[in-house]
């Protein structure tokens, strides 16, 4: 009886556990490909692939138009698997690509000029600074992606290796994860804030238009208005006008005077 229960209870728990990994693995499956590709990706945003960034590296990937050996970031660890999430076999990474060690940017302060330039380059915000002010990389945001170094008009900007890691193996990759998740995150801020500052900016830009227009295209019935009011005003009041100091005139002066006034009326008629 007792083996029985022993026998029926693994079953149960063989089942139990089948079945977890089933739902598991159904889960991973609606994941679609490109995320899980980009989720294995560094999220340096480089562009040593020849891609503008990891996710579209991603989808070129998925679409057979990319192999998986040209992320220099990632390193063979990345290859390897990307290899084995695709079913792939491995391949070394191709001729083209040129690798170097874990690096990132540093600003010399004393020769910055505060262009702006690198600021706008990075692709993760790690550079503090703002124009005419000196600028400074901040290193643990850094991913080394270099795309700072090209628009610098005066060379202050070298890379610096980064001394070798302490952690362990599997210690290192949860790292590397984190810091792509925290990279990737930094990334579609960044997209969402120039995003949103371009259309602030087309918003103000239409207002100051709407202004303008309305300004400039004032109705000319509007402006013939105004003359013409102008103008009866004058009329008015140059018709209320009375000469002074008359009481003293002689007949034949204030005659010759009523005859002047008759000709201006006239005139203004």
């Amino acid at each position: 009886m007792l083996t029985v229960i022993v026998i029926m209870s693994a079953i149960v728990l063989l089942l139990g556990a089948v079945l977890a990994f089933a739902r598991f693995s159904f889960r991973i499956d609606k994941i679609p490909l490109a995320n899980r590709i980009d989720n294995i990706l560094p999220q340096t945003q480089c562009g040593k692939c020849g891609y503008p960034g990891c996710r579209p590296y991603a989808e070129a990937i998925v679409n057979k138009e990319a192999d998986i050996n040209h992320c220099p970031p990632g390193g063979e660890e990345g290859i390897r698997d990307l290899a084995n999430l695709l079913g792939v076999s491995f391949k070394p990474f191709a001729k083209d690509v040129i690798l170097k060690p874990p690096a990132v940017a540093f600003i010399d302060e004393n020769i910055c000029i505060g262009c702006t330039l690198c600021l706008q380059a990075c692709p993760v915000d790690a550079i503090s600074g703002a124009s005419k002010q000196m600028h400074t990389i901040i290193a643990a945001q850094c991913t080394g992606c270099e795309l700072c170094i090209p628009p610098c008009p005066v060379d202050c900007i070298s890379m610096l290796p980064l001394p070798p890691s302490t952690l362990s193996e599997l210690d290192a990759r949860a790292q590397k994860r984190v810091n792509a998740k925290a990279a990737r995150e930094r990334y579609h801020f960044r997209l969402e804030r120039l995003e949103r500052d371009k259309n602030e900016k087309a918003e103000r830009l239409a207002q100051k238009a709407q202004s303008v227009a309305k300004t400039v295209a004032a109705p000319e019935t509007d402006a013939q208005a105004v003359i013409q009011a102008a103008l009866e005003r004058a009329k008015a009041q140059a018709a209320a006008a009375k000469p002074k100091n008359t009481e003293q005139l002689t007949p034949a002066q204030q005659a010759q005077i009523d005859e002047i006034e008759a000709r201006r009326a006239k005139v203004r008629e």
